[in-house]
């Protein structure tokens, strides 16, 4: 008998699962375009104020306005690649100091009441500081979503990397194994979901750094087009850059979705 050959009632299950996903779907793309549909009609019909809220079709020709200027291509370039930069970096510094608290358990109990400050303390209220160290630019930018992101990295892996399996911990330390393979061998493998769901939250955490940053200090970015769309009274301009960052920050999330899965295929672990 082949065992690879699918059972008929496997095969239902299947059929059935793919019939239900569709139907998710269909609802989702039912809901989106109700939504937008309502907004539209109740812009229309004076039930909302176009000039507050915008509307999806002034929406649609502001987007193709910056299209044709080529304006979009600019600020959201700008904005993601800044996220990116901050992402990467907020993701691999954290995971080095929770490494290192890891590895030495007296740094953890040094910098613990410091990592709990921090994580507590309102990001924002460090942003001039952070202008007057890096300047008005990308620079600001970037350490400002370093801000909003490191900590909270720090404190998930620690946390992941701390409870991994004190049984297994023994057994290999009783077998002569040394930190260094403790680490790579035990600790890590144990920790990938951890490191995972730890860049799902990155995502949105370096997007908050970001328009943050650009609230601030950014000549460039959607940040900057939608406080210099509210300070000209533009609300077209900012509902289309608030529709631009929702879909970078979606197709930013999926990405790493990929990595995901594509890093689970090549383990051999089922996500």
């Amino acid at each position: 008998m082949n065992e690879s050959a699918v059972s008929p009632k496997r095969a239902r299950y299947l059929r059935q699962l793919q019939r239900q996903n569709r139907r998710v779907r269909l609802w989702q793309l039912a809901i989106l375009a109700g939504f937008f549909a309502f907004w539209e009609l109740s812009c229309r019909i004076g039930l909302s104020d176009g000039f507050l809220v915008s509307s999806p079709s002034r929406i649609a020709a502001t987007f193709l306005s910056l299209c044709r200027s080529g304006d979009v291509l600019v600020h959201v370039g700008v904005s993601c690649w800044e996220t990116a930069v901050g992402f990467l970096l907020g993701t691999a510094a954290g995971t080095m100091v929770a490494v290192a608290m890891w590895w030495w358990p007296t740094l953890s109990r040094i910098l613990d009441p410091y990592l709990v400050v921090l994580n507590a303390l309102p990001k924002t209220a460090l942003g001039p500081i952070f202008i007057v160290w890096m300047g008005a630019g990308t620079g600001a930018i970037i350490v400002m979503t370093l801000a909003i992101s490191l900590i909270v990295t720090i404190l998930n892996m620690y946390e992941g990397l701390r409870a991994t399996d004190a049984q297994k911990i023994r057994l290999m330390d009783a077998m002569g194994a040394s930190r260094w393979q403790l680490l790579w061998m035990l600790v890590f493998p144990a920790n990938y979901a951890t490191l995972l769901n730890t860049l799902k939250v990155n995502v949105g955490l370096s997007w908050v750094g970001v328009i943050m940053g650009e609230f601030l200090v950014s000549r460039a970015g959607l940040g900057y087009l939608i406080v210099y769309g509210s300070q000209v009274f533009n609300m077209d301009l900012v509902m289309t850059s608030v529709l631009l960052l929702l879909v970078a920050a979606v197709v930013m999330y999926q990405l790493v979705l990929r990595v995901e899965k594509i890093l689970y295929r090549l383990l051999g672990v089922k996500a």
